[in-house]
Order: C-alpha cells, then sequence, then structure tokens
C-alpha cells in the first residue's frame, strides 16, 4: 500500500505539537523536526512512519531512537497520540531501521552518480588525505586490515590540519544489503566527497547511526557498528 501526500497545505499534527515545536510521544520532550520521526494512521488502521514528512492527516512523533518506537509500541502511545483505534506492529522499530538503511543506501546511489562517491581503498586513502573526503564508509564484511589503513589515512589528515574535526567512519551496512539497492555498485570502502548528495549521505548515515545507538551518534569518534 502507497500513500500519497495531500495536496492541502494544512498539517494536523496536534497531538505531538506543543509550543515550542513538535514533541516526543515517549518523553514528552519537543525537537525540530530533523530530530524526531513522523508517524501517521494509514487508511487500513496500522501505523506508519513517514520519514520524509509529507504523508498526509494527523501525524505523531518520536526521537530518532529505536528503543523509543519500541517503547511507543508496547505501551500503545501511537493510539493515543493519533486519537484513533491504530494498531502499531510489534517490529516497527525494525521497519523504521530497514527505511533508515534504504534512504541512506539509495541517497549513496545518488552520489555515485553525481561524481560524489568513490570506493576502493585506494581513491579513498586518495580522497582523505587530499581533504576531499567528507566521510568514510566500510561495509561489516571489510577486514580489519583495510579499515586500519584508512583510519591511519584520517588520523594523519587530522593531525595534518591541526583541526578538531575529524572525518567521520561508519560501519552500518554488509556488502549483501548494499547489493539488494545499488546492485554491482557495492563495496568494500568508500568516501563521500562534497556536494549535496554527499552530504545527504552524511546527514542519513548519522541519523541510522543515531537510531541504532539510543538517540547518539558516534561518527565523529569512529565507525559505528551495525546491530547483529
Amino acid at each position: 500500500m502507497t500513500l500519497k501526500p495531500d495536496t492541502s497545505p494544512e498539517d494536523d499534527d496536534l497531538a505531538g505539537y506543543d509550543v515550542n515545536g513538535r514533541m516526543c510521544i515517549v518523553t514528552r520532550e519537543s525537537g525540530s523536526p530533523d530530530e524526531l520521526i513522523r508517524f501517521v494512521a494509514a487508511p487500513d488502521g496500522t501505523v506508519v512512519p513517514d520519514l520524509k514528512r509529507e504523508l498526509p492527516g494527523r501525524g505523531c512523533w518520536v526521537k530518532i531512537d529505536r528503543s523509543l518506537v519500541e517503547k511507543a509500541v508496547a505501551k500503545k502511545l501511537f493510539a493515543r497520540a493519533l486519537k484513533t483505534d491504530v494498531k502499531a506492529a510489534e517490529d516497527l522499530g525494525e521497519r523504521v531501521e530497514r527505511l533508515f538503511l534504504l534512504q541512506l543506501l539509495q541517497m549513496m546511489n545518488m552520489a555515485r552518480k553525481a561524481g560524489q562517491l568513490v570506493t576502493g581503498s585506494a581513491k579513498v586513502d586518495a580522497a582523505i588525505r587530499s581533504g576531499a573526503a567528507l566521510a568514510v564508509f566500510h561495509s561489516t564484511d571489510a577486514a580489519a586490515d583495510g579499515v586500519r589503513k584508512i583510519d591511519q589515512a584520517r588520523k594523519a589528515w587530522h593531525l595534518g590540519m591541526e583541526t578538531e574535526d575529524e572525518i567521520p567512519s561508519f560501519r552500518l551496512f554488509s556488502e549483501s544489503e548494499m547489493e539488494g539497492v545499488m546492485g554491482q555498485n557495492a563495496f568494500i570502502h568508500a568516501a563521500v566527497l562534497a556536494g549535496q548528495a554527499g552530504e545527504g549521505v552524511v546527514k542519513r548515515a548519522k541519523m541510522l547511526e543515531q537510531y541504532r545507538s539510543g538517540g547518539q551518534s558516534r561518527a565523529p569518534g569512529g565507525a559505528g557498528q551495525q546491530k547483529q
């Protein structure tokens, strides 16, 4: 089932809104749309995540944290917030994670087509040392030695630039997961470069990592590990 955006400019989000902005239905803390996940009630009575924030009707919000989504399901908070008899699937937390992963891989495909993603250890190393890399990615299948060599390049760039900012490093998906979306463009090591698509990749990677790690992104300090 596909929901289409409403043409109406009105967006009835009163169930998850306070005077300071949208509010998480679990923590009751407000935040910007980029800090929260929007959910709506589908016509079939199920709860649907709206990551792009474009689906019609009343919405409610949960912080980007899988444990909070699962808590909202367990405590039946979606029906209360959406003010309708909706049913949230028990695996809603996992479904949201898959959607975040899919968005990230699709954005990587866009970055590749825009010339803002390079793959292979040699090209990644060169992108890091030249300062062109916004972030680096390793598949969870990557050999430790290959990751270590690229981390050495990241460290050398960081020391040479004498800056507090590090090039973030992510390990968020396996090669087989990439193949389902990227096909033959799946990689072991990659770097994203400056540009709108490259920046979009980094943003989505941080959101996925944040969702998996209890609301915290560990990217600046190194590679986040995928949950097994």
